[in-house]
């Protein structure tokens, strides 16, 4: 099947200016980007879209994403925990939620049940439920009772040993990325972000064991210490990092080519915006949320200007934080952080894509075609994406999951 999109501006990730041009699209990935009139006027095709001067881009990817966790804009749980079966139904429906929202790839930041992800990556994979590409994970791993929440995991226990085991079974579970909570968090127990729930003794153990397994690595980590022992161990991504010193942020930027960083401000920005009924106490968390926010305007310029990637993923799924609201986190990105909307996209896009170890990403020959078409010009106004009616044409591999007027090519 080869489709050719043309009469369209190219966003192609890489934060470069939009250009006009055409997209041929050959099975799965793309085999040409053409910006020549006379070579686009020459291209046969079995279909041809007309994007009407709409933008085509890559599929965004959300580096944060806990599919497990209930609520989007379609479904809201005003519970966290849900029984196995809603569980699996909530997690099946934010994945197509998500992909209805341009989200084409995701990297999970663990689950609240165990093998939900890894047997959703596979379904997804096979085409048996719509989705975007996914890095399942596990239950997000923290010792027993250190963060004042039962985890409910049958692992949890303490020691280098026990880190070894809980790796070969993720290995064995079909796992890519494993999630470590290394900080507590402040949100839950006031003061916790300060505290160290592992050793160096069982990160190392961790690391270890996970480099040989093949495995990557996630971290929920706020303070240097948990910082240091995030790279220590080999994580490929850290999360928040929100009271980062000098020296963190030199260790960080020393392992740039190494590593990748989201700082997640949409659950934040969520949880100040907040209205929760009387009986619902959210004033930690509005607490924990201004604090951090203010602490990452000055932090991720800073790692921006040393190099660090930095990605969008904001800890979507609870009630006011819904699944679907994700590209709110390009908005952020630009007032919080100073990113212009072209480096807010590219972030979303080919440093994503980076994140993923996949070719995607980049509107680049070769490859694959996760492809968008959005009404209006995103890197003027990150907005437009915040509205999926904008999204006129969503492609996943080659295949259509959300298509345009197709015109049929005529003799």
């Amino acid at each position: 099947m080869r489709q050719l999109i043309r009469n369209i501006s190219i966003f192609d990730g890489t934060g470069s200016a939009p250009a006009p041009g055409a997209v041929i699209v050959e099975g799965d990935r793309i085999a040409a980007v053409l910006h020549d009139e006379a070579a686009i006027a020459a291209v046969e095709a079995d279909s041809v879209i007309d994007g009407q001067g709409a933008t085509l881009m890559p599929g965004m990817v959300d580096a944060h994403t806990h599919l497990t966790w209930g609520s989007s804009v379609e479904k809201i749980y005003h519970q966290f925990i849900l029984p196995p079966d809603e569980l699996k139904v909530a997690a099946w429906r934010n994945a197509r939620v998500l992909l209805d929202h341009g989200y084409t790839s995701l990297y999970s930041a663990g689950a609240l049940g165990d093998q939900i992800e890894p047997e959703l990556a596979r379904a997804i994979a096979a085409g048996e439920t719509p989705g975007p590409r996914l890095v399942p994970s596990t239950l997000e791993r923290s010792p027993e009772g250190e963060e004042g929440v039962e985890t409910g995991d049958v692992f949890n226990g303490r020691g280098p040993d026990a880190m070894r085991a809980f790796v070969a079974y993720c290995a064995d579970e079909g796992v890519k990325s494993l999630k470590l909570v290394i900080s507590g968090e402040d949100a839950l127990k006031p003061g916790s972000s300060q505290d160290i729930l592992y050793t160096d003794a069982e990160m190392q153990a961790a690391g270890e064991a996970a480099k040989a397994a093949g495995l990557w690595i996630a971290t929920h980590a706020y303070t240097p210490r948990a910082i240091d022992l995030a790279l220590e161990a080999g994580a490929r991504i850290l999360y928040h990092c929100s009271f980062a010193d000098d020296a963190a942020i030199d260790a960080m930027a020393a392992k740039k080519d190494e590593i990748f960083y989201a700082p997640g401000p949409g659950v934040s920005v969520a949880a100040l915006e907040a209205s929760p009924p009387p009986h619902i106490d959210m004033s930690s968390m509005k607490a924990s949320a201004a604090e951090r926010l203010e602490l990452e305007k000055t932090l991720v310029p800073k790692l921006k200007a040393r190099g660090v990637r930095i990605l969008p993923g904001g800890d979507y799924g609870f009630p006011f934080n819904p699944h679907g609201r994700n590209a709110r986190d390009l908005e952020h990105f630009v007032c919080l952080y100073g990113f212009t909307p072209a480096e807010a996209l590219s972030a979303a896009t080919m440093l994503g894509g980076q994140l993923m170890g996949q070719q995607v990403g980049q509107v680049k020959p070769g490859y694959l075609a996760d492809l968008l078409l959005v009404d209006g010009d995103p890197t003027q106004d990150v907005r437009i994406l915040q509205d999926s009616n904008n999204i006129k044409m969503i492609m996943l591999g080659g295949r259509m999951h959300k298509s345009p007027v197709s015109q049929p090519v005529t003799a």
